[in-house]
């Protein structure tokens, strides 16, 4: 099969210069405070003080390669594999649970081992999942308030996910899923009526869910209640808070935090924000929010200029940015106390391979659509 990379009749341009800038500084900043964040544990946990700093700068290689590559390919190009990506996650969400394969740590099935080294599929589903949405509202837009031909294929799909997600013990990365989808079903312009179906079906799962394990009963007891039990389930809570009050406005100063030497559990990943907090202090803190805001503005204004012209692009576009967006602040609510527990990484901060690389993928396709702004298209992509 021949595919034509340039099959668009579009007017290319360099890009959108800012959105550009603001992912460089994001990921830079982010790596920076990593080390900051890890070199303690590093040298501790492995005899290396670089240990994790190392590992995140190859997967940032290897994410800046990808995201290159799909910021050069055509829309046209993209939708056609999006059926193939489809499958390729199902089997890679499968293959959790074949022995052998999948790999259980912390008390979850949510890794596979290939060639030596360990992928979480969850987080390409995130990627997955937006790109298959974009593609089937786009095609069904015109027919969205037909529920069983429009809402319920791609609800069905979602559910399949979520449910997979969810046997591997992953609540906080099923409800995200399920909540960036459920954003995307509002924007495609979804009947009120069905999100009443759709709520009246998750709402009592998801309580059933959230209380049928202890860990997660216990983490709802440490968010509202985190000195009920400081040794254990409000530990991490109670030591974030430390750090963010230590921070006061101006920091302890880059490299000079405390909680990160064994104080804070998870500092290089989960809760590398209460490190920055405590290092950058309340200026820091801002500068990295305004950082995250502004991408997402930059995102949320090239999504409203494709959407008279290309719906695929507008979804898209407004799907990848935000999954950045709430996943970044999901992450800093968690850290400052707003929210329970979760297991959602701050993009371009939290050390893991396949967090870090489906982030850049998303930078790389957001760049893409930056380049594309006058598509001559027609509203859905063929």
């Amino acid at each position: 099969m021949n595919y034509n990379f340039s099959a668009e009749r579009i007017e290319r341009n360099s890009g959108d210069f800012m959105l550009a800038l603001l992912m460089v500084l994001l990921a830079g900043i982010g790596i920076s405070a990593l080390f900051s964040a890890s070199y303690y544990y590093g040298s501790y946990k492995f005899g290396d003080s670089g240990y994790f700093f190392t590992r995140q700068f190859v997967f940032m290689l290897v994410g800046s390669v990808l995201a290159f590559t799909v910021s050069r390919l055509s829309l046209s190009f993209i939708s056609k594999f999006i059926p193939l990506l489809l499958f390729v996650s199902l089997i890679l969400m499968l293959a959790t649970f074949i022995p052998g394969i999948g790999r259980e740590m912390m008390g979850g099935r949510r890794w596979i081992i290939i060639a030596g080294k360990s992928i979480q599929p969850s987080e390409f589903v995130k990627l997955t999942v937006i790109l298959y949405l974009s593609s089937i509202f786009s095609k069904k837009h015109e027919k969205i308030h037909d529920f069983f031909n429009s809402v319920l294929p791609p609800l069905l799909i979602v559910a399949v996910f979520t449910a997979l997600i969810l046997a591997q013990n992953d609540f906080s990365t099923a409800a995200f899923v399920m909540i960036i989808s459920l954003v995307m079903f509002y924007v495609a312009g979804v009947k009120y009526g069905y999100f009443v179906f759709i709520f009246t079906a998750i709402i009592p799962l998801a309580g059933m869910l959230l209380f049928s394990k202890e860990h997660r009963v216990r983490r709802i007891i440490s968010f509202l209640d985190p000195g009920s039990d400081p040794a254990n389930a409000g530990y991490q809570v109670l030591s974030a808070r430390r750090a963010l009050s230590n921070g006061g406005f101006w920091g302890a100063g880059i490299g000079l935090g405390s909680q990160k030497l064994g104080g804070l559990p998870e500092a290089h990943s989960d809760f590398i924000f209460a490190v920055i907090g405590e290092e950058a202090g309340i200026l820091g803190i801002a500068f990295i929010i305004v950082l995250f805001l502004a991408l997402a503005v930059r995102g949320y204004a090239l999504a409203l200029k494709f959407r008279e012209k290309n719906l695929f692009a507008y979804f898209l576009t407004f799907g990848l940015t935000t999954s950045i967006l709430y996943q970044a602040l999901i992450n800093m609510a968690v850290v400052s106390g707003m929210l329970p527990v979760t297991g959602i990484t701050l993009p371009f901060f939290s050390h893991g391979g396949s967090s870090v690389i489906v982030t850049f993928i998303m930078c790389g396709l957001l760049f893409n659509l930056s380049r594309n702004k006058n598509l001559l298209m027609e509203n859905s992509v063929e």
